[in-house]
């Protein structure tokens, strides 16, 4: 469980702050959002959502958590924190309503895809653990896809050795998994999310033997259902034949080899010729497993090559996000009201750098998809104006518009948390998994593509446009 003093100094300075200058009434909707696809990709897939969700369902301050804050001092030794806001952070319960965009959605740039409104100190003290699990599985999230996406056959997600400690290894593999992956070696993982678990043996299984057939007998004779060899120690197509003359072995006792691995080399050359041996000792059920660094571009290489792989084992470039380190994620005000108003007041960071405007509203995310089901666009609207029309205006070229007035539509957001309570079941990574599948099925493939993808059209809607217009402009103080 994250604790609630996960967080940045920041959001609680803040917190005090607006208690001590009478805004601590005040409501505040949030929305996060991030600025740019991972990867140069056409797309990203949601993910983390549940680990948010909990977190705010759960969130607490011990006494301990409080007499850790009680320690803290300015530079001239003056308490940082005072005792009353240590007491009110005591007794603390979330009031937030959130309203998020499901796990394994395809998702792009600008559009809301968590909204948190709520008593604004409230929204400010879960901004940094959102973005931190936010941030993170939806970046692993979206590598996994493209890297299932190029393999078209099932990927094991083999990276806790690699990845960014144990709690990066731990939600790795969960986001792995939601992206596609089929399997995990983190055995964590497996027993935290239910997520299945695989894997082989290493190279100092057949070192720890005086020879390679004798390690390759002896692990079968353990794991007679269950066995796939690492066949690269030493000479890999020997490793091959000699996998054959156990496999035949085994089938004579009645059990089967899974598959041999191959993990250096030239995959696609020794891939082929591990192949040709196989079905030439009448193993064509014997697979072929391939691992060795491998990332979307090297496997769509191996393709091109003809290799003869059935499953992919990918490790260290999935769990670091190896070409992408951080998604551009951030968590910005959006509108405020007094406590009990109807209405809400819009509000705009205005900056130097347009990609770093926000937008203005009680923001929401509309879908249009065509007559086959296929995503054509999405709207962002201010859910106090409703829309009038179905144009939606890119929010960075006023003359690029799209008219998906064609098209049927759906809201993006759902309602998670309210009073900060959960009000529907957290989603499991089987459903999430299941969500990103059919969520890329409804993706057009010039979208999918690695290389120069098709930009997905995602615009403001009229109302919105022109609300942002005109605060840009009176903030600028341009007539």
């Amino acid at each position: 469980m994250t604790n609630a003093l996960m967080t940045d100094l920041y959001q609680l300075t803040m917190a005090q702050a607006y208690g001590k200058t009478g805004l601590a009434d005040l409501e505040a909707c949030f929305y996060a959002h991030f600025r740019e696809n991972p990867f140069k990709g056409g797309y990203t897939i949601a993910c983390g959502l549940a680990q948010v969700l909990q977190f705010i369902a759960d969130f607490s301050y011990t006494q301990k958590d409080c007499e850790y804050l009680a320690s803290l001092t300015t530079p001239g030794g003056q308490p940082l924190f005072e005792d009353d806001f240590l007491s009110s952070l005591l007794g603390l319960e979330l009031k937030v309503n959130v309203d998020a965009i499901s796990e394994g959605t395809v998702v792009f740039p600008y559009e809301p895809l968590i909204r948190v409104t709520g008593p604004i100190i409230h929204c400010q003290l879960i901004e940094t653990a959102l973005l931190n699990q936010f941030n993170y599985q939806t970046l692993i999230a979206t590598k996994a896809a493209r890297i299932c996406e190029a393999a078209q056959g099932p990927v094991a997600e083999f990276g806790l050795r690699r990845a960014q400690g144990p709690a990066g290894g731990l939600y790795a593999s969960r986001a792995a998994f939601i992206g596609g992956c089929s399997s995990t070696s983190n055995v964590e993982a497996g027993a935290t999310f239910g997520i299945p678990v695989s894997g082989t043996h290493a190279h100092s299984w057949v070192m720890a033997h005086n020879t390679e057939m004798e390690a390759f007998r002896a692990f079968c004779q353990v794991y007679p259902h269950n066995a796939v060899l690492l066949v690269d120690t030493y000479d890999t197509l020997a490793g091959v034949r000699n996998a054959i003359i156990v496999a035949k072995e085994m089938e004579r006792s009645g059990a089967r080899l899974l598959g041999i691995r191959i993990d250096s080399g030239d995959l696609a050359w020794l891939s082929i010729q591990a192949r040709e041996l196989l079905d030439k000792a009448g193993l064509s059920y014997v697979q072929v497993v391939a691992s060795n660094d491998l990332d979307e571009y090297t496997i769509q290489s191996l393709h091109e090559q003809q290799a003869r792989i059935d499953l992919w084992g990918v490790g260290t470039k999935l769990v670091c996000a190896w070409d992408h380190p951080a998604l551009s994620g951030v968590y910005k005000l959006c509108a405020t009201r007094a406590y009990n108003d109807t209405s809400w007041s819009p509000q705009i960071k205005v900056s130097d750098q347009a990609l770093k405007a926000t937008l203005p509203g009680l923001l929401a995310t509309r879908r249009y998809v065509d007559a086959d089901g296929i995503f054509e666009g999405d709207m962002i609207y201010d859910q106090q104006l409703p829309p009038q029309d179905h144009l939606i205006i890119d929010s960075h070229n006023e003359l690029r518009r799209k008219d998906l007035s064609a098209c049927e539509h759906f809201d993006l957001l759902e309602p998670y948390i309210k009073d900060g309570q959960m009000i529907r079941p957290l989603p499991t990574p089987f459903e999430a998994q299941a969500n990103t599948r059919e969520n890329l099925a409804r993706l057009h493939p010039a979208n999918k593509r690695l290389l120069n993808p098709h930009s997905y059209p995602v615009g403001l809607e009229q109302q919105l446009f022109k609300q942002r217009d005109a605060i840009l402009r009176q903030a600028k103080d341009i007539r």
